[in-house]
């Protein structure tokens, strides 16, 4: 898991080469706390990264904890918005694993000062 862990975060602080481990029944939750319904497969991710790096400008892992096929990773956000705001902010991301792959994710971040930014 810590393999893996490091190859996805060290691209997608590059923003290059992140999906390389990501399983292709990849299944993501995030960003809507009243739809927890998952994205599914990794080219359906792929399209919720490339609308999400624009909005980064740098991210690093900032915390790990790994316990088998499972993590929780805080991640730490540089983010430049488009009405002009640069605001740091932490994303705490629940990873689960199988088959030498990221099977799936989930995170949890302050949605209200994103949604105002983002508009």
């Amino acid at each position: 898991m810590k393999d893996l862990l490091d190859i996805y975060y060290k691209g997608f602080a590059e923003k290059a080469n992140w999906e390389t481990v990501i399983a292709d029944d990849f299944k993501f939750v995030g960003g809507d706390m009243m739809n927890t319904t998952p994205v599914v497969g990794k080219q359906d991710y792929i399209e919720v990264i490339k609308r999400f790096s624009r909005l980064f400008e740098s991210m690093r892992a900032k915390e790990m904890i790994i316990e088998g096929n499972k993590a929780c990773v805080i991640g730490n956000y540089d983010y430049q918005f488009p009405n002009g705001q640069k605001i740091n902010g932490n994303v705490a991301e629940i990873w689960t694993s199988k088959d030498n792959k990221l099977k799936s994710l989930t995170i949890y971040f302050d949605t209200l000062t994103f949604a105002n930014n983002s508009k």
